[in-house]
């Protein structure tokens, strides 16, 4: 995750900026205010160093057309920026570090149908916490929200702490990661410390990204992050089985686990409109986890950062 501090260049060459509100990211046209910025910590072959640009939604109605067409156009006007280092008329202009910008939306409550079809075609990825899966996580973040919530009606107005300094302080406690002030009142710092220790107390709290064969990402829960750990790290490239589940109520859900060796099973969904294109291509339901099998999901990687080691 990254900072101001991560861009060492000097102003006009700056393309990370802390303001006000936060992290700001320059494009071509304008700066762009980030809720979180990734950078992953190795360069794919033939690519440009990537950077991930990540945007949360925790809202009771789905996330629609708008705010993810406010994210294509900020991944597109991040990827048309071009810095260079001015020349002085003997020497050519020297081109500056360039990154790849690829945008995700997490959204505790999925999407609308005309979201889901810009996003897939504009190779954004819907990341859906709707999912059962994802109800301890989603509790946990709205009964802390809640007590902060509370407890700042009861500051005067001149303490009551900005978003951005919350934000600063989760994030020294759950990527020690300090970078400027942050709020300091017990009142407040109490239910974020809760909310910090959370993922570290259930291992049922454990997301982890993965990257298929297709233009999206997958946010895949487990009902054991640590034993999902440990058998990947013993087994860092294995066979898998995809089926899919049917539920009486709510979006169909996708599970991985292992062939062989012992039990770790992940579940995910697919947007909606992966799901009914999917099933456009192949009748029945056995024929079509063979399908996604094939195809879309014929590969999965993962990585995973441990201190300053990746694994893949």
């Amino acid at each position: 995750m990254l900072a101001e501090k991560d861009d060492p260049a000097r102003p006009p060459w700056k393309v990370l900026e802390k303001r006000k509100h936060g992290l700001v990211v320059r494009g071509r046209g304008a700066w762009h205010q980030a809720d979180t910025l990734g950078e992953f910590q190795y360069v794919p072959p033939f690519s440009l160093p990537i950077r991930l640009f990540a945007e949360a939604k925790f809202t009771r109605i789905k996330v629609g057309l708008p705010a993810v067409r406010n994210g294509h156009g900020v991944v597109h006007d991040l990827n048309e920026n071009v810095v260079t280092t001015l020349g002085d008329g003997s020497r050519m202009h020297c081109p500056r570090v360039r990154y790849h910008y690829s945008y995700a939306i997490f959204s505790t409550s999925g999407f609308t149908q005309d979201a889901q079809e810009f996003a897939l075609d504009h190779q954004l990825s819907p990341i859906d916490f709707s999912l059962p899966g994802f109800l301890p996580l989603r509790n946990l973040v709205r009964e802390s929200a809640k007590s902060v919530y509370d407890a700042m009606k009861l500051l005067q107005p001149s303490r009551r702490p900005a978003v951005y300094e919350i934000r600063k302080y989760l994030r020294r406690h759950l990527l020690d990661l300090w970078d400027g002030p942050a709020v300091d009142a017990p009142s407040v710092t109490d239910p974020l410390d809760d909310s910090a220790a959370g993922p570290c107390r259930r291992s049922s709290l454990g997301l982890v990204l993965a990257l298929p064969a297709a233009p999206f990402v997958l946010g895949l829960v487990s009902d054991d992050l640590n034993a999902f750990v440990r058998c990947t790290l013993d087994q860092p490239t294995h066979d898998i089985r995809v089926y899919r589940n049917h539920r009486s109520a709510g979006h169909p859900v996708w599970q991985i686990e292992p062939r062989v060796g012992p039990a770790c099973r992940l579940n995910f969904s697919l947007p909606e409109q992966v799901e009914a294109w999917i099933l456009d291509q192949e009748d029945g339901t056995r024929s079509c986890a063979r399908w996604m099998t094939r195809s879309l999901l014929s590969v999965i990687t993962l990585h995973w950062v441990d201190e300053s080691c990746t694994y893949t």
